[in-house]
């Protein structure tokens, strides 16, 4: 990895690795310097489309609300890409607790999802709602950006633009406002010691429907753990599943 000038210097002796889990666009790696603790770097092409920067003021404010999350140590922009330095988050990722059972998993994951939807929607700078999120998918599909061959299963063989036109005709009437985290998988939570630690992959925060980080909960815990968890979870977060905006927002997914 070729790290930027001043962090090369800084981190020379460290123990440098590259992390494979999720399916974010940019490249993470952990660091782990031999006398201090273990720090993240997250690095992504300079382009339109980009998410870092973006990362980088939810992060900020996240901080401000003492939300867990990581802390941004020092940003960059070199070699045509942006770097990002962050804290790390202590704990593992609820898709690999191997000592959690998949009702703590569940648990945890409604229990961090209702403190976080729980923030005055007010206080969030971020919109994410539909009339925001729709025009944006729109311009991922005249872009190219949209991997068909990732849909899921049951839309594969499917154009991105017959997905999107599905899209438009099931938008539901309403949507039901919350601080959303916006990619609320199971690799994207953390737990330390059986308690929540902390988000990681913020970019997508912002003001949304409460189903954008229940349905994909709920997609993340299916395949994780079986569709037996999921009346678990929604009993944990307490609601009843709406079937219907579930399946627009794993929709809506599939353009992000």
């Amino acid at each position: 990895m070729n790290l930027p000038d001043a962090w090369r210097r800084t981190f020379a002796d460290a123990v440098i690795e590259q992390q494979t889990i999720g399916e974010s666009r940019a490249d993470v790696w952990r660091i782990s310097p031999a006398d201090s603790a273990a720090l993240f770097v997250k690095c992504e092409q300079v382009m339109t489309w980009g998410e870092l920067p973006g990362e980088v003021q939810r992060l900020r404010w996240l901080e401000t609300l003492d939300l867990p999350a990581p802390r941004v140590l020092e940003t960059t922009t070199e070699a045509e890409h942006n770097w990002l330095l962050m804290t790390a988050v202590p704990g593992r990722d609820l898709a690999s607790s191997e000592q959690l059972s998949p009702l703590q998993i569940v648990t945890l994951t409604a229990q961090a999802l209702r403190e976080l939807h729980a923030v005055a929607i007010d206080s969030c700078p971020f919109d994410h709602c539909l009339d925001k999120k729709i025009p944006l998918a729109r311009e991922h599909v005249r872009a190219g950006l949209i991997d068909e061959e990732d849909f899921d299963d049951a839309r594969l063989g499917r154009s991105a633009e017959d997905v999107f036109q599905q899209l438009l005709a099931e938008r539901p009437p309403h949507e039901d406002l919350v601080v959303t985290h916006g990619d609320a998988c199971l690799p994207n939570l953390l737990a330390e010691h059986g308690r929540f630690s902390g988000f990681v992959d913020c970019g997508r925060l912002g003001v949304a429907d409460r189903y954008q980080d229940l349905a994909l909960a709920a997609h993340s815990i299916t395949d994780n753990l079986g569709e037996q968890w999921l009346p678990a979870f929604f009993e944990a977060y307490g609601v009843q599943p709406d079937q219907r905006r579930i399946a627009f927002y794993q929709l809506l997914d599939e353009f992000f």
